[in-house]
Protein backbone atom coordinates (compact mmCIF):
# COMPACT_ATOMS: atom_id res chain seq x y z
CA UNK A 1 0.00 0.00 0.00
CA UNK A 2 1.57 3.06 -0.87
CA UNK A 3 1.61 5.85 2.00
CA UNK A 4 -1.00 8.05 -0.08
CA UNK A 5 -3.45 5.25 0.64
CA UNK A 6 -2.59 4.60 3.63
CA UNK A 7 -2.60 8.17 4.78
CA UNK A 8 -6.76 8.37 2.88
CA UNK A 9 -7.80 5.54 4.85
CA UNK A 10 -6.42 6.96 7.85
CA UNK A 11 -8.34 10.07 7.68
CA UNK A 12 -11.36 8.06 6.76
CA UNK A 13 -11.13 6.74 10.26
CA UNK A 14 -10.47 10.27 11.87
CA UNK A 15 -6.70 10.21 11.99
CA UNK A 16 -5.33 13.01 10.85
CA UNK A 17 -1.58 12.70 10.09
CA UNK A 18 0.25 13.69 7.38
CA UNK A 19 3.38 12.48 5.63
CA UNK A 20 5.95 13.76 7.65
CA UNK A 21 4.14 12.26 10.57
CA UNK A 22 3.63 8.77 8.74
CA UNK A 23 7.50 8.90 8.28
CA UNK A 24 8.12 9.39 11.87
CA UNK A 25 6.06 6.57 12.65
CA UNK A 26 7.80 4.24 10.22
CA UNK A 27 11.43 5.95 11.40
CA UNK A 28 10.17 5.26 15.04
CA UNK A 29 10.89 8.92 15.71
CA UNK A 30 8.01 9.36 17.41
CA UNK A 31 5.15 7.25 19.28
CA UNK A 32 2.02 5.89 17.93
CA UNK A 33 -1.13 6.81 19.84
CA UNK A 34 -3.90 4.28 20.93
CA UNK A 35 -6.25 5.38 18.10
CA UNK A 36 -3.37 5.48 15.45
CA UNK A 37 -2.70 2.18 16.23
CA UNK A 38 -6.24 0.56 16.19
CA UNK A 39 -6.46 2.65 12.82
CA UNK A 40 -3.46 1.05 11.91
CA UNK A 41 -4.48 -2.46 12.60
CA UNK A 42 -8.14 -2.28 11.01
CA UNK A 43 -6.37 -0.70 7.73
CA UNK A 44 -4.08 -3.44 7.38
CA UNK A 45 -6.14 -6.26 8.69
CA UNK A 46 -3.86 -7.24 11.36
CA UNK A 47 -3.75 -7.71 15.27
CA UNK A 48 -2.76 -4.84 17.24
CA UNK A 49 -0.98 -7.50 18.92
CA UNK A 50 0.95 -8.15 15.60
CA UNK A 51 1.53 -4.53 15.06
CA UNK A 52 3.52 -4.36 18.74
CA UNK A 53 5.28 -7.29 17.82
CA UNK A 54 3.48 -9.82 20.29
CA UNK A 55 2.76 -13.35 19.64
CA UNK A 56 -0.24 -14.39 19.04
CA UNK A 57 -1.41 -17.31 21.04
Amino acid sequence: MKQKELLAQLQVRGVDMNASGLSKLEGQIRYVTDIELVALADILEVSVDKLLGREEK
